[in-house]
């Protein structure tokens, strides 16, 4: 089981902007510029969303579970206290 994962993610306030950035990606959309543009999250302005490599329980349950159980490198759509966030998992280790 992994104990690590490094993901991308974008964050929005409003289940509708979320969705019209899934539906971009899912067009060929480039995720770190669209993080760049539109995520609230310090770090879609800074890196692209990108969260680096994390420890499995140091995100939010509904964030964590997504990162060390769904498929890597498609985004999905995860609803936290913090907003709705589009995650791409690189990777897991």
């Amino acid at each position: 089981m992994a104990r690590t994962a490094a993901a991308l993610h974008i964050l929005v306030k409003h289940q509708d902007k979320a969705y019209e950035i899934l539906e971009q990606l899912e067009k060929g959309g480039n995720f770190q510029k669209l993080a760049k543009s539109h995520s609230i999250c310090p770090s879609g302005k800074k890196d692209g969303g990108n969260l680096g490599e994390f420890r499995k329980g140091a995100m939010v349950p509904a964030f964590d579970k997504v990162c060390f159980n769904a498929e890597i490198l498609t985004p999905h759509l995860v609803k936290t206290k913090h907003g709705w966030h589009i995650v791409k998992i690189l990777y897991r280790t």
